[in-house]
């Protein structure tokens, strides 16, 4: 087993690829077959796997999750650091903070038109952390 720490910088609320520096820590880490587990480490962002050829599918999501949890909704009570406050910590609840991902031959068994994504729930740029566990063998046999 190997575990890595993954810094991103988001600017701000969107859907952003990590598939390829997750991808790149599976690659140095030489395991061939077994589980890839990625949990970010805050409550107002998540990770998710969806479409990577059309980005109108994450805008989509977006507009559907904005729908469902307004932001600045007069309901929520905790809004210390702006109207997207407490908006985030329910879209992060809705979705998920820890994603596992099998590993097949040394890469990530994403389907074609996958791609893992974090994705920011707050309007401002932010530095998220996080935790990459492979496990597995370095071999297919």
């Amino acid at each position: 087993m190997q575990q890595f720490s993954l810094d991103v910088h988001t600017d701000g609320r969107a859907t952003l690829e990590i598939t390829a520096q997750v991808q790149q820590l599976l690659r140095e880490s030489g395991i061939a077959r077994g589980l890839c587990h990625v949990f970010v480490h805050h409550t107002s962002a998540s990770l998710i796997i969806t479409e990577n050829a059309d980005t109108d599918v994450r805008r989509d999501l977006e507009t559907w999750l904005a729908r469902i949890v307004r932001d600045g909704d007069p309901a929520f009570r905790h809004d210390q650091e702006g109207a997207d406050d407490m908006a985030a910590h329910i879209r992060s609840v809705l979705t998920q903070t820890e994603i596992t991902i099998p590993i097949e031959r040394g890469r990530l068994a994403l389907g074609t038109w996958q791609g893992l994504y974090l994705w920011e729930h707050r309007y401002r740029p932010h530095r998220r952390r996080l935790t990459v566990t492979l496990n597995g063998i370095d071999s297919e046999y």
